[in-house]
């Protein structure tokens, strides 16, 4: 979970507390809430306690993730009494995927929320806020209802956005695809974010420019699917995402570029060849797989099988020498044999992942795996979890030893936990520690690496070399 805050406009009205589950999508989305509750007077604070409004932006990928939504709402329900004993009043929203997914059961188990939007209709917000500012006093007499909207919209959200506002760091998120059309038999997304659209390239191209006119040196591009991105190009005809790609990084200023998250379906030999040709993207890729069985791959229906993954590992990592791989996987599924987990933990052992996630399988209500009726018990998920986190964490390790010795690019972020320590991202997409002075964040700078630990890197900014841009 991260708290999305930015600086405040000068002397706001109204104090705005947005906390951010989940994805980096969720983190752009709080942003772009942020934008459009500016102008109705409510300026971002770090505080939830002196908050006028609160929006809980939710994930409903995480396990047990609407319990944990009903118990933050049960103390925002004790907070607003207590402003209201002070004479003043607390707006509350519930908006992404929860929202989406559970919004009448929102209402009804939670009546004091006022707002429940979905992830495709939060342009809209601002004329739900108002609304529910109009019901407030008739919310405090007992009548009136939350204002909920969790269509999925004719319109693109994008054409009704305010233009981003400034960054305050030098890497910043640009969503360029939402939805999703492959309809795993574990997931909620198609049905949370609607089927995949794509932004037209002009407005993503217009979007990256002013996020590097304001500072940001790294863009980081967004999607459920986000190489299934198949977006109308400035003359009309239609780019995919390595044309994209190559565009961004002809735009002046843009030194980073990272995509997320990708499917293996999508993965296409010019998207491949963009590993190769442009010196701007990254040498990382987040790829999910999920399993390394094939029978549970199909009973997934990711629309591939094992052998596939490999093949585009192994031709990544000839159009690259030096990618480093991450990936998700979900142990437990139903029906997974100890035959089917051996397949995946071989997968593990032939790829070799810089860094990776991995979960228990957790039926997600409304979805096929949920129904299905070979559950594992889930002492076995655990059991299984464990030896394969093993596995991973120890091949993060490794990957993050060998980097000691080298000398990498980092873009300094933040102030670290010690005095003088500054902390970025390698272009693996490592956390460096090094002694540093402030003046150095947002910049991009040459790190002598003298460790790898088991989550990070150490290293000494290189002498004589500075800073590199």
């Amino acid at each position: 979970m991260t708290e999305t805050t930015q600086p405040t406009e000068a002397a706001p009205r109204r104090k705005l507390f947005i906390r951010t589950y989940g994805c980096q999508m969720n983190v752009y989305d709080s942003q772009r809430m942020a934008d459009l509750l500016r102008p109705l007077g409510y300026g971002l604070t770090e505080t939830q306690d002196d908050a006028d409004m609160v929006v809980l932006n939710t994930c409903h990928i995480r396990e047990k993730a609407s319990e944990k939504v009903f118990s933050e709402l049960g103390r925002l329900r004790l907070r607003r009494e207590e402003r209201r004993s002070e004479g003043a009043d607390l707006v509350v929203a519930v908006a992404g995927c929860v929202a989406q997914a559970e919004g009448e059961e929102i209402l009804r188990r939670a009546p004091m929320v006022d707002i429940v939007v979905g992830p495709q209709a939060y342009h809209r917000l601002p004329e739900m806020v108002a609304r529910a500012l109009r019901a407030a006093g008739a919310r405090r007499g007992g009548r009136g209802a939350g204002v909920l909207d969790t269509e999925f919209p004719a319109e693109p959200k994008f054409d009704f956005l305010p233009a981003p506002t400034a960054v305050t760091g030098a890497s910043a998120f640009l969503s360029i695809q939402e939805g999703c059309d492959k309809f795993c038999t574990f997931c909620v997304v198609p049905y949370t974010r609607g089927a995949e659209y794509s932004r037209p390239a002009a407005a993503i191209l217009a979007e990256a420019r002013g996020l590097v006119a304001s500072g940001a040196l790294e863009l980081t591009l967004l999607g459920q699917n986000v190489n299934a991105w198949h977006g109308e190009a400035p003359d009309g005809s239609t780019w995919n995402l390595a044309r994209l790609i190559r565009a961004l990084a002809e735009i002046d200023g843009v030194r980073r570029l990272r995509y997320t998250t990708s499917h293996p379906r999508d993965m296409d030999d010019e998207l491949i060849a963009a590993h190769r040709d442009v010196p701007a993207l990254m040498p990382y890729l987040h790829l999910p797989v999920q399993s390394g069985s094939d029978r549970v791959l199909e009973a997934m229906n990711r629309q591939h099988g094992r052998d596939l993954f490999l093949r585009i590992v192994e031709t990544l990592r000839a159009a690259r020498p030096d990618i480093a791989l991450s990936s998700d996987f979900i142990v437990g599924f139903p029906g997974e044999s100890d035959a089917d987990f051996d397949d995946t933990m071989r997968l593990i052992q032939t790829v070799g992942f810089a860094s990776a996630f991995s979960f228990k399988y957790s039926p997600r209500p409304g979805t096929p795996g949920a129904a299905m009726t070979d559950q594992i018990p889930e002492a076995v998920k655990e059991a299984r979890l464990a030896a394969l986190q093993s596995s991973l964490r120890a091949q993060q390790t490794a990957f993050n030893a060998s980097m000691a010795g080298k000398t990498v690019e980092v873009l300094f972020q933040e102030r670290g936990r010690r005095d003088g320590q500054l902390i970025g991202k390698s272009p693996w997409l490592q956390s460096v520690h090094a002694q540093a002075p402030e003046r150095l964040i947002g910049r991009l700078v040459e790190v002598h690496v003298t460790g790898g630990h088991a989550n990070s890197l150490a290293g000494e900014v290189a002498a004589g070399l500075g800073v590199a841009a």
